[in-house]
């Protein structure tokens, strides 16, 4: 891919990126997630990989603006009228908008190509270790979500099994269970090593939450008159 092509697709990301838990950072993180990986693989197409790479959250502004859409669908659709109508081939735009559409995790709809396999693996990469617990609280702040909700007893809950969205449901929902679904050793490796920092920090801002109910409403039970 020459210098040309790739700023005329960086642009056209820049001009897509409304999100700051999705912004454009996080996608030039996955794209170099993405050539790390591809290190470790044979027979990538770069062409198609970094296309990918950077046009993969084209759609996150409508699912945002429109819960019910999926941003994977949604962009690569935009990303496939993008390359062909500025003169790409159909097959390399096809195989391009085939990664977007499957970056995300979905068991009806996996990754089929070795591309979209990295694709899917970098986007994933930045979602383990600290930097998914960083931006996960972005989002949250973003659609004005708690760190966490209360129990019938009012005692601050772990997130297990919660209806209620919050950071510590999304964590066990979420962010606890990705480290399994990498589809390259390389990802799978780069995730174990950040996955430490993920559980110390749940586990730390559980414990600090928690401990503060509890003993400050035994504090406050015993400074109250009948």
């Amino acid at each position: 891919m020459n210098r040309e092509t790739y700023s005329l697709l960086e642009n056209y990301m820049l001009s897509c990126m409304d999100d700051s838990a999705h912004d454009r950072e996080h996608v030039y993180r996955v794209l170099y997630h993405a050539l790390e990986i591809a290190e470790s693989e044979s027979g990538v197409d770069y062409d198609v990989l970094i296309a990918a790479c950077l046009l993969h959250d084209v759609g996150r502004k409508e699912q945002f603006e429109n819960p019910a859409l999926c941003h994977a669908a949604v962009g690569s659709k935009k990303a496939f009228a993008f390359l062909t109508t500025h003169g790409f081939d159909t097959a390399y735009a096809e195989r391009v908008r085939d990664c977007i559409l499957t970056h995300r995790y979905r068991e009806n709809n996996p990754p089929k190509s070795l591309e979209a396999k990295i694709l899917f693996d970098a986007d994933k990469l930045d979602v383990s270790g600290a930097m998914g617990i960083a931006r996960t609280l972005i989002y949250k702040g973003i659609v004005s979500e708690p760190l966490y909700s209360l129990l019938p007893d009012g005692a601050v809950s772990d997130g297990e099994g919660d209806d209620t969205p919050s950071f510590f449901q999304e964590y066990k929902y979420k962010l606890e269970h990705i480290y399994d679904h990498f589809y390259t050793k390389k990802a799978a490796s780069l995730a174990k090593e950040r996955r430490q920092a993920a559980v110390d920090y749940y586990n730390c801002l559980y414990q600090e939450a928690a401990s503060a109910y509890e003993e400050g409403r035994e504090a406050l039970d015993k400074l109250l008159t009948p």
